[in-house]
Order: C-alpha cells, then sequence, then structure tokens
C-alpha cells in the first residue's frame, strides 16, 4: 500500500564537505614528504631544530598580536562616548589592521612542516597582511551586495527560546516603541521559522 508522502532523499552532500577533508590529507601527506625531503639533506636534528623554533617563533607571535588586540579594545572602550575622561571619536590606532592574520600567521608556524611555516612567514611580511585584508574586505562587501534583502533581518524577526528539556517556544521579537520594522497592516501572522 502506497502513501502520498514521497520517500526521503538523503541531503545533498555540499563540496566543501568532499573536497576540504580531501585538501587537508593531501596537505599533510605533502607536510611529511617535504620534512623526510629536508631531512635527508640537511640531517634529522636540523629539522628538529626548526620545528622547535617555528614553534617558538610562533607562539611568540600569537602572544603578541593577542596582546595588541586586547589593548587596542581596551583603548577604543576607554573612547567610547559617555565614558568618563572620553575625548572625541577618533580613527583606529595604527597597530589594529592585520592582528588576525598575524595570529593566523603564528597558528601556522607552530604547525609543523615546511609548507605552513612559509605561508605563516609570508604572513608577518606587513605588505602582505594588509593585501589579504583588503582583498577579504572587498569579498565580504561583495557577498553582503549580492544577499537577498531581508535575509538576516527575518532572522531576528523571530526568535526561539530552547527549554532545558528540549522543547522549542517559538515567539516574535517586539521592539520598546511598539512597532516592528517592515510590518505592514494587511500583514497576517508570520509561519514559523523551521529548523
Amino acid at each position: 500500500m502506497t502513501t502520498g508522502t514521497p520517500p526521503p532523499t538523503a541531503p545533498r552532500r555540499s563540496r566543501a564537505r568532499t573536497f576540504v577533508p580531501l585538501a587537508i590529507a593531501a596537505w599533510a601527506v605533502l607536510e611529511i614528504w617535504l620534512l623526510t625531503v629536508v631531512a635527508n639533506a640537511a640531517g634529522g636534528f636540523t629539522v628538529l631544530l626548526l620545528l622547535v623554533a617555528g614553534i617558538v617563533l610562533g607562539a611568540a607571535v600569537i602572544k603578541r598580536a593577542g596582546r595588541r588586540a586586547f589593548r587596542n579594545l581596551t583603548e577604543t572602550l576607554q573612547r567610547m562616548p559617555g565614558q568618563p575622561g572620553a575625548a572625541a571619536p577618533q580613527a583606529a590606532p595604527s597597530g589594529s589592521e592585520g592582528n588576525g592574520f598575524l595570529m593566523l600567521g603564528g597558528l601556522l608556524l607552530i604547525i609543523p612542516g615546511v609548507v605552513s611555516d612559509v605561508a605563516g612567514l609570508l604572513l608577518l611580511v606587513p605588505p602582505v597582511r594588509s593585501a589579504l585584508g583588503r582583498y577579504a574586505e572587498r569579498s565580504l562587501e561583495r557577498r553582503m551586495r549580492t544577499a537577498g534583502p531581508g535575509s538576516l533581518s527575518d532572522a531576528f524577526q523571530q526568535a526561539r527560546i530552547h527549554r532545558p528539556d528540549g522543547k522549542v517556544v517559538q515567539g516574535e521579537v517586539i521592539r520598546q516603541d511598539g512597532t516592528q520594522p517592515g510590518s505592514r497592516p494587511d500583514e497576517g501572522p508570520r509561519p514559523p521559522l523551521t529548523p
């Protein structure tokens, strides 16, 4: 006997879920192969020294970038309007750009391997960091322009509260002034968000 419902179909696997594990495996094999080539050419002790130096340098870079980011955050919070002794808004501190890429460079230095060390050292060069930052900013702006209208704001229109027993309580976010952005008088109740 058949019912009117179609048989369940398996969700389509995304390209990232297929290719990212393959890329990581290929990268690990390449790193191991390059370490053996360097060990055969320069000796095992030299490779060990390179690995230890990469870990120490990477940890120092991450620590320095983290301190700089924390210092910039505290300076920004102290300059906020309404704080005692707050001055007029100023531009960001000069060393605030590229902290994320600096930390990524330190992380790549900590990861053992020749390719990751070269990539980490490249990220320590300020022109490379600024060029990558400009590229990332342009890419983010382009993606935000192509996003459909209301795609993110609709997510904030309805809120879901998870109770401890696992049930979901659906509700709408209500503003203090009583109006809802984008609401029209002829609009009926909105359907709930689906997981």
